[in-house]
């Protein structure tokens, strides 16, 4: 084996960030992307219906059309500090996958940045930050001029219990 397909091969072998395209979106100053497959469409702020007895982070849900669709605010999910939604606070609407079928679940984001095209050589794995961090849904680390992007994998930013809750909403 060569040396260039023993990295290809540690490199698949350790992380599962794939080389593609990435719809980037800010919260707190920082950026993060999601695979844009995942994505189905962004929505600006609107009206949330509030659900009792559910997560903090999980705001209610929305009707898009018809659907009725779990709202998450990913700030809060993330442990981070709440903020009052602007103008450029959105919804973007992802397709999880379920227990038996996919859900729509939307996510409340400080504002969405742009769609870019990353290349496999530019993503490295997550640091290890000790025992304590869970860092089990970060995808990889996008290296990008002017910093790092924090590449979700969004099916396990969403916990088994709030996925229970959410397809049950939905």
């Amino acid at each position: 084996m060569t040396e260039a397909s023993e990295k290809v091969v540690k490199s698949t072998e350790a992380g599962s960030a794939e080389a593609g395209k990435y719809l980037t979106f800010t919260l707190v100053g920082e950026e993060y992307g999601i695979g844009i497959l995942k994505i189905k469409e962004i929505i600006g702020m609107m009206p949330v219906t509030s659900v009792p007895r559910t997560p903090d982070f999980v705001k209610g849900v929305v009707n898009l059309r018809g659907k009725v669709i779990p709202v998450i605010d990913l700030r809060m999910r993330f442990g981070l500090e709440a903020t009052d939604y602007t103008e450029r606070t959105c919804i973007v609407v992802v397709e999880i996958s379920g227990k038996g079928n996919d859900i729509l679940i939307g996510l409340v984001v400080d504002s969405v940045s742009e769609v870019l095209n990353i290349k496999a050589g530019d993503i490295v794995d997550t640091p290890a930050f000790g025992a304590q961090v869970q860092t089990g849904f970060i995808l990889g680390m996008a290296k990008m001029e002017g910093g790092v992007k924090i590449l979700l994998d969004i099916d396990k930013v969403i916990s088994s219990d709030a996925l229970v809750f959410l397809e049950e909403a939905a």
